[in-house]
């Protein structure tokens, strides 16, 4: 109230418009300087986490195989997970928040087939951990570490966002304007729900590499740091979780949501 009082009575004068003016300005190029920073850091982490599981598996784990091989095959399951749950899907939010300057349908689709390719990379790395737990002698049991708990959990959320998605936000373009209410409700949640699905693959992969290298390399040569591939797994795991951060930043806060936003909140399509 007071401040509002003081301006009332000491109108702006022409030299404080135009201050405030370069002012705003200023803040302005300072916030899209940031975005675009921003976007750099969270692209290089993006890909990073996917270049270092690949120099992790050729360089320590013999490469990849498939069912001839069952404990090679397993070398799919950590380079699909990350390449779907994190690259792909990362850069799928990523490109959605990044690309302005096209029209939004075109951002949509873009951002579908992203999702769609993460759904073939977990369905497959999927796949491959079955049948590296199945196919030798004796069998490993399913689902019983916090690493499987936690990647069902994120497999359920990510396939109720890409369904919730794909309908709301595809399908019912059809009938757009009798729709756009309620896709316009649907935002907040889906975006919400996004982050905290991008978040959880990242926890996941975590506990993933963690228990992969006790169980490879033994709990006393992994504590000691006796092998290089110890060090490259920890890597890997640190360059993951920065990019969540990293991520999540760039999509949540809120002076950098507001840079620039026209095409995120226009209906035009």
């Amino acid at each position: 109230m007071a401040e509002r009082d003081r301006d009332e009575s000491w109108p702006m004068t022409r030299d404080d418009s135009d201050d405030f003016r370069k002012t705003k300005e200023e803040a302005g190029m300072g916030t899209k300087i940031g975005f675009v920073f921003s976007l750099i850091v969270t692209s290089v982490l993006l890909i990073a986490s996917l270049v270092l599981v690949l120099f992790w598996i050729f360089m320590y784990r013999g490469s990849y195989a498939w069912q001839e091989n069952p404990r090679i095959e397993f070398n799919w399951h950590p380079t699909l997970m990350i390449g779907g749950f994190i690259f792909c899907s990362g850069f799928s939010m990523l490109f959605y928040r990044m690309m302005t300057c096209c029209r939004k349908i075109y951002v949509k689709l873009l951002h579908t087939v992203f999702h769609a390719l993460s759904i073939a990379c977990i369905a497959i790395g999927f796949l491959t951990v079955w049948d590296a737990h199945e196919l030798v002698t004796p069998k490993i049991p399913h689902f019983y570490s916090l690493h499987s708990w936690l990647g069902l959990t994120t497999m359920g959320l990510f396939a109720i966002q890409f369904v919730i998605g794909f309908f709301s936000f595809l399908i019912l373009l059809c009938c757009e304007g009798a729709t756009a209410a309620c896709r316009a409700s649907l935002v907040p949640t889906h975006a919400t729900f996004g982050i905290i699905t991008f978040v959880m693959a990242c926890a996941t992969a975590c506990a993933g590499l963690t228990e992969k290298a006790i169980f490879e390399l033994g709990a006393s040569s992994y504590s000691h740091w006796s092998s290089p591939e110890s060090i490259i797994v920890n890597v890997l795991g640190i360059t993951i979780a920065a990019s969540a951060i990293s991520l999540v930043f760039t999509l949540s806060v809120p002076s950098i949501r507001k840079m620039p936003m026209r095409m995120t909140y226009h209906t035009d399509l």
